[in-house]
């Protein structure tokens, strides 16, 4: 179950106090020991209701109040969100909480709705798959796509190539013989232990990264690399590199929608669109 644990203000919260070096440093074990245990999921501390702003509905009217707000002891402080096994659960680790005010202090511990608990308003789950969609979208937002080439041995001669042929600059390279951990022998490429473990090297503005990997043969099908340079001898000199012992798969040309687009697969069978970005064309109706 998710609850939430609130930290309620106090005159000392509300004054802008902030907590003394002792407490920040005890606080800060206790989160990481709910870290650690898999329980926290957020927590953050809040500013005092002098700096906040409340919204007040009526209707179709909406009425705007500065604070700070009376009634010290209905204001919030700070808070976590926590997931546990049970309500108990979650009082017993709030019972092993420094006091986390200068003065006497309560925190409150507030179970969250689940979707099943709407269950008889949402009889055909429309509602629950739309938070389920919500909820992936939230988990995404912030990610990030990078690439992941496998070069079945030959990873530390394309970082080379690609030095060369497109600037790319190796930021970080482990090789198999330097792992923290031990490598079992059959995922070691031919049991040499100076291939690459990982790489990861930045083309322009996107970082990607490589590997010998363990083993597996080199594939490169269904999918290409776009990179997208300023000017059309950008795009010469760059395609040219690239096709050095490779195939041109499709020469540079002029396209509706670049001034300079073609298709090469290097030496290592991965393959690349280069092409200078064009304005955008819409067709005629």
């Amino acid at each position: 179950m998710k609850v939430m644990v609130i930290v309620k203000a106090t005159p000392s919260s509300e004054a802008g106090e902030l907590p003394s070096e002792e407490l920040l440093a005890a606080m800060g074990q206790f989160n990481e020991e709910l870290v650690k245990a898999g329980i926290m999921k957020a927590g953050e501390g809040l500013r005092p209701s002098s700096d906040a702003k409340r919204v007040h509905f009526h209707g179709a009217d909406r009425t705007v109040t500065d604070g700070p707000f009376a009634e010290t002891k209905e204001l919030i402080a700070g808070f976590w969100l926590w997931e546990v096994a049970s309500m108990e659960e979650a009082v017993e680790w709030v019972k092993r909480c420094p006091n986390p005010m200068s003065e006497e202090s309560d925190i409150d511990i507030r179970p969250l709705y689940e979707m099943q608990d709407f269950a008889e308003n949402d009889p055909q789950g429309e509602m629950s798959d739309h938070e389920d969609k919500l909820r992936h979208q939230i988990a995404t937002r912030d990610g990030i796509v990078q690439p992941y080439l496998f070069f079945g041995g030959r990873c530390e001669e394309a970082l080379e190539f690609y030095k060369h042929a497109i600037g790319a600059t190796v930021s970080m390279m482990m090789r198999f013989s330097e792992s923290p951990d031990p490598v079992p022998d059959k995922m070691i490429p031919g049991g040499d232990t100076d291939k690459i473990m990982h790489a990861s090297f930045e083309v322009g503005k996107t970082m990607m990264m490589a590997s010998d990997g363990c083993g597996e043969h080199s594939s490169f099908e269904s999918f290409r690399l776009a990179l997208s340079v300023p000017t059309t001898s950008d795009a010469d000199l760059v395609f040219n590199a690239l096709a050095d012992g490779g195939t041109v798969d499709m020469p540079l040309m002029k396209t509706f929608w670049s001034p300079r687009y073609g298709m090469v697969t290097d030496k290592f069978g991965v393959g690349w669109m280069v092409m200078v970005p064009g304005e955008p064309q819409t067709p005629d109706v």
